[in-house]
């Protein structure tokens, strides 16, 4: 598969795909030539669901910054002019 259509399986679609990629290399009964090809594209999705969850971990992060600086924020102005210098 191309890189342009794993970049367009959702992380659900890439996840569902790689758990019967494992199924099916865990089940055997496949050539070695399938059982390769098999293991790559399960390599591939797995590429694909870890961008997705760096990429979750990021909004996540950036989110608790925001929100961190927005109570400093608050904290400050609480405490008044000429009191966050003290």
């Amino acid at each position: 598969m191309t890189g342009k259509v794993e970049e367009a399986l959702s992380y659900e679609q890439a996840r569902d795909e790689l758990i019967e990629v494992v199924r099916r290399l865990e089940a055997g009964g496949t050539s070695l030539e399938e059982s390769l090809a098999l293991w790559e594209r399960g390599e591939e999705l797995a590429k694909v669901c870890r961008r997705w969850l760096e990429g979750a971990r990021a909004r996540l992060d950036a989110a608790l910054a925001e929100e961190e600086a927005h109570e400093a924020e608050e904290a400050a102005d609480a405490e008044g002019p000429g009191k966050a210098g003290e």
